[in-house]
C-alpha cells in the first residue's frame, strides 16, 4: 500500500474517535412539556441539577392540542441514571414562592431548567410533565411523609410551616384532589428527628392566622407564628402519655383540626349525648358552647333548634349536647356498667341544667349543670339517643333579669293612686290641725313661758353678789382680828382657839362657794331656772 494513505487512513480513525467521544458522551433526548416556554431559549437554556449542567433545550415547540409546551433536551451522559420515574423538572426563574425568593441569579444568567431526581429511583423514562412551582424541599431530607385529612384547606398552601412545639419542624408539600367531594388530603412532611414525635395520638391543628375568641374569660387571641400568619400553617402535639408510644409510619393518615381547643378535645372519646328543654329564651346559645360543671368545661353544644311539641301545644327549643366525663379526673373510668345507671345516678343527686350567661358584652350563654338541693327527683328518660337532663331557671344574668322582670311586675301592680289620694287626705288634715285654734292658743302660751322666764332672769341682779362677796371679806378680816385677840387672850392650845380654828376654815370654804356661785351665775344666770348646765363650765 502507497504511503500516501496513510494520511486518509489516520484522518478516519481521528474522526472515528471524535464521532466515538462525541456520542459516547451524550445521553437521551428526553421531553418535558410545560405550561408555557417562558424563560426558555432553544439552544441557550441548560437543564441542570445542583448547578452542574446536564444537557441543553434543543427545541421548543406547541404541542398539537395547543395547551402546552414541549421542550426537547439534549442530555449529557452523566444524566441518564438520573432520568427516572418520578424525577421532577422546572423552570427555574424568579419567585416568591413559600415564603422564600428564589431564582434572583437568573436575572443575569437567563432562566433554566431544574432536575430533581427521584429519592428512589424507578423505571428509566423520557418524557415528562414539568412543574410549575419548584418542589418545596430542593433537595433529599431525612424525614417522613404523613397525610392529614381535613373538610377544608383554609389558609394551609404548598410550603406552609409545620410546627412542633412552636418550632419550624417542617413544610406542606401539596395536596390530593382525588376525594376532595368529601375531603382534602393535605401531604405534610416533618424532619427527622422531630418525625419520630409522631405517634398514631397524635393531633394536627391548623395554625394558620390569628385566632381570636371573646368569652367568658376575655379575649383570647392565638398566634402560632408571624410566618404562619402569612403563609398559612400547622401545628401538631402529642399527649404526654404517648411521647413513649411507637412512631407513626409512613403516609398515616391523621385528622386536620381546625384549632387547638379542638383537637385537644378530639382525645376525650367518650361522650354521653344529652337533650334539655328550657323554659325561657336560649338567644346567645349556639353549637359548640361551652357545658360546664362549676365553671369548667365538661361537654360542648352540638344542636340548638326549634321544634312543636303536638301533646302540649307549645314550640320548644331542645338543645342537644355531649358530656365528656373524661374531662373529670376520677369520674372518667367507669363506676357504673352502663351510661344510663351513671345517668340515674346523677338525677338522684339533683343533677339540673340551665343557661349561664358567658359574655354581657356578646350575650353568649352556656349550659351549666348543678347539682340542686332539695330538687325533685327524677327519673331517666330518652329522647331518641339522647338522655333527657331536666332545666331550670338559669342563674347569673339570667336570674338577675327574671328577678328585675319581678319586681317591676310587682311594682305595677301597687295602687300609686289610691296611695297618692291617701297622702293627699293626710296633707290637707294636718294643714287644717295646723291652722287650727288649739295649735294657735298652744303657741301663744308658749310664748307667754318665754316672757316670764326672760323677765325672772332679768329682775336677777348679778350686781349684788360682788358687793356680798365684798362684805364677806371684811367680815373675814373682823374674824380674824378677834380670833388673834381671843388667842391673846385665851392662849393657842385652848378649846376655844381650836374650835375658832375649825369655824374658820368652814368660813372660808363658804366663801368660796359663794365665789363660785357669783361666777356660775353671772356666765349663766339661766341656771336658776334651767339648773347647772351638764357638761364642762366655762
Amino acid at each position: 500500500m502507497s504511503i500516501i494513505w496513510i494520511v486518509p487512513a489516520v484522518a478516519v480513525a481521528i474522526g472515528a474517535w471524535l464521532a466515538w467521544d462525541t456520542l459516547s458522551k451524550e445521553g437521551p433526548t428526553i421531553k418535558i412539556s410545560f405550561d408555557s416556554g417562558e424563560g426558555l431559549q432553544a439552544g441557550q437554556s441548560q437543564l441542570k441539577y445542583k448547578d452542574i449542567v446536564f444537557g441543553t433545550v434543543k427545541s421548543l415547540e406547541l404541542a398539537p392540542d395547543r395547551t402546552h409546551v414541549i421542550a426537547t433536551i439534549a442530555t449529557t451522559h452523566e444524566a441518564k441514571p438520573l432520568l427516572t420515574e418520578g424525577t421532577l423538572f422546572w423552570v427555574v426563574k424568579p419567585r416568591f414562592f413559600a415564603g422564600n425568593i428564589s431564582g434572583i441569579e437568573t436575572l443575569l444568567s437567563g432562566s433554566y431548567i431544574g432536575m430533581l431526581p427521584a429519592a428512589n429511583p424507578g423505571k428509566s423514562q423520557q418524557e415528562f410533565v414539568g412543574r410549575e412551582d419548584p418542589p418545596v424541599l430542593g433537595t433529599y431530607v431525612a424525614g417522613r411523609t404523613f397525610l392529614l385529612k381535613s373538610k377544608r384547606i383554609g389558609s394551609v398552601s404548598v410550603g406552609s410551616p409545620i410546627f412542633f412545639r412552636d418550632l419550624n419542624v417542617g413544610e406542606v408539600l401539596g395536596w390530593d384532589i382525588a376525594d376532595m367531594a368529601e375531603y382534602v388530603t393535605i401531604h405534610a412532611f416533618v424532619r427527622a428527628p422531630y418525625d419520630s414525635y409522631v405517634h398514631d395520638q397524635t393531633r394536627f391543628w391548623n395554625a394558620s392566622g390569628v385566632s381570636i375568641k371573646l368569652g367568658g374569660t376575655g379575649i383570647d387571641v392565638q398566634m402560632e407564628s408571624l410566618k404562619a400568619l402569612l403563609l398559612g400553617g400547622v401545628a401538631f402535639d402529642s399527649p404526654t402519655e404517648a411521647i413513649h408510644a411507637a412512631e407513626a409510619p409512613l403516609d398515616h393518615v391523621f385528622p386536620l383540626f381546625a384549632d387547638r381547643e379542638t383537637a385537644n378535645a378530639a382525645s376525650y372519646t367518650r361522650k354521653i349525648p344529652a337533650i334539655s328543654y328550657f323554659p325561657g329564651s336560649v338567644s346567645g346559645l349556639a353549637p359548640g358552647a361551652a357545658v360546664t360543671v362549676h365553671g369548667l368545661k365538661v361537654g360542648e353544644v352540638t344542636d340548638v333548634r326549634l321544634t312543636y311539641d303536638a301533646a302540649k301545644d307549645e314550640v320548644l327549643a331542645p338543645v342537644r349536647y355531649e358530656i365528656e366525663p373524661e374531662r373529670v379526673v376520677g369520674v372518667g373510668k367507669r363506676v357504673f356498667n352502663t351510661d344510663q345507671e351513671s345517668v340515674q345516678a346523677l338525677l338522684k343527686q339533683g343533677l339540673r341544667a340551665s343557661l349561664q350567661s358567658a359574655s354581657l358584652i356578646t350575650g353568649q350563654q352556656n349550659v351549666s349543670l348543678d347539682f340542686v338541693t332539695d330538687a325533685p327527683p327524677a327519673e331517666v328518660t330518652m329522647d331518641g339517643p339522647d338522655y333527657v337532663v331536666p332545666a331550670t331557671e338559669g342563674g347569673g344574668f339570667a336570674s338577675l333579669t327574671a328577678s328585675a322582670t319581678e319586681l317591676l311586675s310587682k311594682i305595677n301592680t301597687m295602687p300609686f293612686e289610691q296611695i297618692g289620694k291617701d297622702l293627699d287626705g293626710i296633707l290637707k288634715s294636718t294643714n287644717d290641725m295646723v291652722r287650727g285654734p288649739q295649735v294657735k292658743k298652744a303657741l301663744t302660751d308658749l310664748a307667754g313661758m318665754i316672757a316670764s322666764a326672760q323677765g325672772m332672769i332679768q329682775r336677777l341682779d348679778t350686781k349684788q353678789l360682788p358687793e356680798l362677796v365684798a362684805g364677806l371679806d371684811k367680815t373675814l378680816t373682823s374674824a380674824n382680828k378677834l380670833v388673834l385677840s381671843l388667842d391673846n387672850g385665851y392662849g393657842d392650845n385652848t378649846k376655844f382657839n381650836r374650835d375658832m380654828e375649825r369655824l374658820l376654815v368652814q368660813a372660808n370654804d363658804a366663801l368660796r362657794s359663794i365665789r363660785a356661785l357669783s361666777d356660775l351665775l353671772a356666765r349663766h344666770p339661766e341656771a336658776l331656772i334651767k339648773g347647772r348646765p351638764a357638761g364642762p363650765l366655762e
